[in-house]
């Protein structure tokens, strides 16, 4: 490994480094409890996402705001976002979640959903971040699927497009492909059921309303029998792609890694049953102010370690940590009018 990427210190607790058990822990273990408001943000399209802000909020207009992008079906009540969101909140930080199309308590208005490469609301959203808060420091979370989105955002829109100082990425299906066939072997596919079962319950109600312009019944939406199945019949032509593998192809942020220019810390477990071995290796070098970061265990999403006598997330106290680094590295600057040069030099 080069500079940019890193052994991640994670250690597995003895007995507990089995990439499913990994994976399945964070669900069996008690989290944070963590009090939020909704903001229901109207977005350009006539569309709208809804918001959790975290409580307390801190009273200081210029405090910093980290903005996490959940995983695919997750919410505020997903164990990741539970405990992200109450070190954030722990640090001083104003801390919100992001619920994708319809992932919120209502669903979305118009007839679409949302996918791995749909970067539009997160834009808008750290936009109106910007104009509410112009003096706060902004950090981004994407997980999983809003891991995904986030890479190919950042990349896109580059350094100076972006009202984003920073980003964190964790297990992230940088290769859609590749990752929807890893999910049809083994074990694996108890969670591709899960993730099936969910879309599709979201799903059928609508196209039994006749909302959807799909060729689709929701019999037939109930026999499809895998995630590339649905994205198939579902995802790509809600969404103007000519087929899955078009999406996969257009939506993956994997190849684009290259392209980023701001930090950005990618934290990635080898083990990873969403994902195909040695994921890195099939994409460009990232440039140095990216971090990547992979452990030898910790499956999907994982990443519980024993600590101080008791099993808790390593996730949250890296991902704490690199809040209070860069902090202590981009306050002063960001609260410079004018300065964005920062953006580009100060490291992941």
């Amino acid at each position: 490994m080069d500079a940019t990427w890193q052994v991640a210190d994670f250690r597995p607790p003895p007995g507990l480094s089995n990439r499913h058990v990994q994976t399945l822990l964070p669900r069996c273990l008690p989290r944070p409890s963590v009090a939020a408001d909704t903001e229901i943000l109207e977005l350009p399209d006539g569309d709208f996402v809804e918001l959790a802000w975290s409580h307390p909020c801190p009273e200081r207009a210029d405090a910093p705001i980290l903005v996490l992008f959940h995983g695919l079906e997750g919410s505020l009540d997903s164990p990741y976002a539970r405990h992200l969101l109450h070190t954030a909140g722990g640090l001083g930080w104003r801390a919100l979640l992001m619920h994708f199309r319809g992932c919120g308590a209502s669903p979305n208005r118009l007839p679409r959903a949302y996918h791995s490469g749909d970067t539009a609301d997160a834009y808008w959203l750290i936009g109106q971040l910007a104009h509410r808060y112009p003096r706060a420091l902004r950090v981004a979370a994407g997980i999983s699927l809003g891991g995904n989105m986030l890479v190919k955002l950042v990349a896109e829109q580059g350094g100076e497009g972006l009202a984003l100082d920073a980003a964190i990425v964790v297990s992230a299906p940088l290769d859609l492909s590749a990752c929807a066939d890893t999910l049809r072997h083994g074990f694996a596919r108890v969670y591709e059921r899960h993730l099936l079962g969910s879309l599709k319950r979201k799903m059928i109600p609508r196209l039994a309303s006749g909302e959807l312009p799909l060729s689709l019944t929701p019999r037939d939406l109930e026999a499809l029998s895998s995630l590339r199945d649905y994205d198939e019949a579902v995802t790509a032509p809600l969404h103007g792609f000519a087929d899955a593998e078009d999406y996969y192809r257009r939506a993956s942020a994997g190849p684009l890694l290259g392209q980023i220019e701001l930090p950005m810390l990618i934290l990635h477990a080898d083990d990873d049953p969403f994902m195909p071995p040695a994921l890195f290796q099939h994409f460009p070098a990232p440039p140095p102010s990216v971090r990547v970061e992979v452990a030898r265990h910790g499956g999907h999403v994982g990443f519980v370690e024993w600590r101080q006598g008791r099993l808790g997330s390593w996730l949250a106290r890296r991902v704490g940590q690199q809040l209070q680094a860069w902090q202590a590295t981009m306050s002063a600057l960001h609260s410079t009018p004018g300065s964005v040069s920062h953006k580009k030099s100060a490291g992941g």
